[in-house]
């Protein structure tokens, strides 16, 4: 039993792979992945559904802007902050210095469990990786109590 092919179906199949290759080109080309992936990490984008009196559900997008790490922490040196660490312990203190690895140096510092002081520790080093979130306070500003 002998197989035979139609001449139409190789054209088609030439046709298809010439289409996918063609738009495989224009993918690559117009929409790589590092320009997707550069635009969804400048921008942050929420979609928020509100329903409508005439029942259809209004998008609206809220943007973001990302802020640059090092000009942030340069501008807050000499000033109080306050640091959290993975480890629910926070310090209260005025920055002194910052280096390439994000490293922070505090002056002054307190430290706080619970939103309950728990002394004045002077200088310390606290290492990045620690470091949950690091905030600016205003030098009259109490801590919290924890929720």
């Amino acid at each position: 039993m002998a197989v035979s092919f139609s001449s139409q179906s190789s054209n088609v199949s030439i046709f298809v792979f010439v289409v996918f290759i063609l738009v495989w080109w224009l993918f690559v080309r117009y929409l790589s992945w590092r320009k997707i992936l550069l635009k969804v990490l400048q921008f942050e984008a929420r979609v928020l559904f509100m329903p409508v009196q005439s029942g259809r559900i209004l998008f609206m997008e809220k943007l973001t802007v990302p802020v640059n790490p090092k000009p942030f922490l340069n501008n807050l040196t000499g000033k109080p902050v306050m640091v959290k660490l993975k480890w629910g312990m926070e310090y209260k203190g005025y920055l002194v210095s910052v280096d390439s690895y994000m490293n922070l140096q505090l002056a002054n510092a307190e430290e706080y469990v619970d939103g309950e002081s728990k002394g004045n520790l002077g200088e310390i080093l606290i290492r990045c990786n620690n470091v949950l979130y690091l905030r600016g306070v205003p030098e009259d500003e109490d801590v919290p109590d924890a929720d």
